[in-house]
């Protein structure tokens, strides 16, 4: 009997997004205010993290095809870029004094939607992937 490790995969990686989250805010504006941030953005930032982990999972337990691989490269990395974006704002110390300081009013306005589009990635990539493994149960099916 083969032993999958989807499932830990999935759940390090979920993990893992949500260390990068803590930690990107951590470095510019503390543990504590990491902390109350993810707080106030749980309900966008535990799906995020949960359906990227869930990607990775599925990636992992299932035949890889040239397609799928850029398939979880790309949601995969919306999901990361929708939660460096989250974080971002966090420059408001630095960027006014760069010259961009629209960007990172716009960052902080629209934040939600970033990790919005995160999401909405995670969902097509998890569909994509419940497709491809309904496709590979069929085929095996049909070889035996």
């Amino acid at each position: 009997m083969v032993k999958d490790n989807s499932t830990s995969y999935g759940l390090l990686a979920g993990l893992g997004l949500l260390l990068f989250y803590l930690g990107v805010v951590s470095i510019f504006q503390g543990v504590n205010f990491a902390f109350l941030n993810l707080r106030s953005l749980w309900y966008l930032i535990f799906p995020l993290a949960a359906g990227f982990g869930t990607q990775i999972g599925f990636y992992t337990s299932i035949k890889h095809t040239a397609a799928l691989t850029g398939q979880v490269a790309g949601t995969g990395g919306v999901s990361a870029g929708s939660m460096v974006a989250c974080c971002s704002h966090f420059l408001f110390n630095i960027i006014p004094f760069i010259g961009f300081s629209a960007i990172a009013v716009v960052l902080m306005k629209y934040q939600p939607w970033f990790l919005s589009v995160g999401i909405l990635s995670n969902v097509i990539g998890i569909g994509i992937m419940i497709r491809h493994k309904k496709k590979m149960k069929l085929m095996e099916k049909k070889n035996e």
